[in-house]
């Protein structure tokens, strides 16, 4: 099950992130609702995908994410999609800690997160000019 899952919430995450690289038919002005619920859905679908991938590892065994205060009682959903917003959000308030190969995977979502903000802006600022 897991090696069918994890190949699905990578590729949703992609095509998320694909979308800012593909032309937009929402065009007008620079702040919109459009604008900022397209910008939320990309960032939900982020968080939601990486945490899946930590919560698929964890399923299978293999622990990503230490809690460091919570050992006893640890919920591992929660944990999951928490670690993936506070790393996408660059927050990182150090009460879960990467370990392993969950590193790497971090590293990869943090740079998702960094890089979002400008990518959208650019296209906003791109498409301005297209009309």
């Amino acid at each position: 099950m897991f090696f069918f899952l994890l190949p699905i919430v990578i590729f949703c995450i992609f095509m998320s992130l694909r979308t800012l690289f593909i032309p937009n038919t929402v065009k007008g002005k620079l702040v919109s609702i459009d604008n900022f619920l397209y910008l939320g859905s990309v960032y939900l679908t982020v968080i939601l995908g990486f945490g899946l991938i930590y919560l698929l590892f964890e399923l299978i065994g293999m622990s990503l994410l230490m809690e460091v205060n919570n050992q006893d009682n640890r919920n591992i959903f929660e944990t999951s999609f928490y670690f993936s917003a506070m790393t996408l959000f660059s927050v990182g308030n150090g009460d879960v800690i990467p370990q392993g190969i969950g590193r790497i995977i971090t590293v990869a979502e943090a740079l998702i997160g960094y890089t979002l903000p400008a990518a959208f802006v650019a296209r906003v600022m791109f498409d301005r000019e297209t009309l």
